[in-house]
């Protein structure tokens, strides 16, 4: 497995444990999705392995893992179950806030804390107040002495029921403008949670993301001490866009060997022809290899921001990484379309090795997951706001 660095080599036995996440996540994934439950066996490994930590820095207790890494450990797992991919990633999205913004007094000791105990973070960034809208809050945190209240209520927290912490936005005092927002990890213990809706999905079914009302009283240093809008800016938002992009090849990566795999038995059953579907391959293997690139080029953007201790993301970067996941979305749908035109009837089929059911659902999920629309929307804002020479 290589890295997204381009210049070493990132294979899966060089990471004590990883192999073994791997293959527990490829056994569980099938089941995962037909009983839409949490993939258990997969992030048990992971955390056996302690890489929900690996991203923290060592003086907060990680291994202090680049972009990069977290990159192909996604991208590897999201090969393996979407769902436990996905899973990975976005702990990583609230992981790295904390390697930014928690360097110091209680909020490092908040960090060791989770990283010595591999607790995995959950993120509650979405409100049905607000429309999707995850730069804005309704919600409010309530100071009670040394202690802070808050009660949120969002429409999507993936695996909630299964954290050890989440990840919840609210503006910073009840008189706060609603862009006045910071981040407080909720302790499952100081958290209660009533879920609202369920979660039978197409895809994405093991990410267990139905709607909750949170209630969270817990100490007041859990609050990140940063604005929120900088800790979106400059890790949430990259983060997510990479690391989810990273998943999503992954799923292509999939697709594209199964149809290699179905054009190689009809090769051999053909061994004095070229076979029809050799040629959809050859097209299928630019679509994929252009896929790969784009998240290549721009997991390396982010990790340049990232290792660059900028305290801001400019608005081309921004632009960028918002292009990132509308592509990334729409193109893996291309790879796994293309892939099950290549293997034919055993994709179509549910009981196939060769089946690409699981794969084409859950390829699906992406352009809808921050709606694609509404990101086409604050690129356009950003745009107009932009007088600088386009992304670089």
């Amino acid at each position: 497995m290589a890295d997204f660095e381009g210049t070493t080599t990132l294979s899966a036995p060089a990471i004590p444990g990883l192999t073994a996440a791997i293959r527990a996540a490829a056994a569980a994934a099938d089941d995962v999705d037909r009983q839409a439950r949490f993939p258990i066996e997969a992030i048990s490994a992971i955390k056996q392995a302690k890489l929900l930590s690996c991203g923290l820095p060592p003086e907060l207790g990680g291994r202090g893992y680049r972009v990069s890494e977290l990159a192909a450990i996604a991208r590897a797992l999201g090969a393996a179950c979407s769902a436990a991919g996905m899973v990975f990633a976005m702990h990583q999205t609230q992981a790295l806030a904390l390697a930014k913004y928690a360097r110091f007094g209680p909020a490092a000791e908040l960090a060791r804390t989770i990283s010595a105990n591999e607790a995995l973070v959950a993120s509650a960034t979405t409100e049905n107040t607000t429309g999707g809208d995850i730069g804005t809050s309704t919600c409010a945190i309530v100071t009670d002495g040394g202690m802070v209240r808050l009660n949120k209520d969002a429409p999507v927290i993936s695996y909630a029921e299964h954290a050890d912490y989440i990840g919840a936005t609210a503006r910073r005092n009840p008189d706060a403008a609603k862009n006045d927002q910071v981040l407080l990890m909720c302790p499952a213990a100081d958290t209660a949670l009533e879920r609202t809706s369920t979660w039978d999905t197409m895809g994405f079914r093991g990410t267990c993301s139905p709607g909750y009302r949170l209630a969270a009283y817990t100490s007041v240093a859990n609050v990140v001490p940063a604005d929120y809008a900088s800790i979106l800016a400059t890790t949430m938002l990259p983060a997510s866009h990479t690391l989810w992009a990273a998943v999503w090849l992954g799923i292509a990566d999939a697709a594209y060997a199964k149809a290699r795999t179905a054009v190689r038995q009809a090769a051999r059953k053909a061994p004095d022809k070229t076979v029809p579907q050799a040629s959809l391959l050859a097209d299928l293997t630019v679509t994929h290899q252009r896929f790969e690139s784009m998240v290549l080029h721009e997991v390396r953007r982010y990790q340049a921001l990232a290792e660059s201790g900028a305290e801001e993301a400019t608005i081309s970067f921004t632009v960028a990484m918002n292009n990132l996941k509308i592509a990334a979305s729409t193109e893996v749908i291309e790879v796994v379309t293309g892939a099950l035109r290549i293997v034919g009837l055993n994709g179509y089929r549910e009981d196939h090795k060769l089946s690409m059911g699981r794969l084409l659902r859950d390829s699906f999920g992406p352009q809808l997951m921050v709606s694609n629309e509404r990101i086409r929307l604050n690129n356009a804002n950003l745009v107009l706001a932009y007088r600088g020479q386009g992304p670089k």
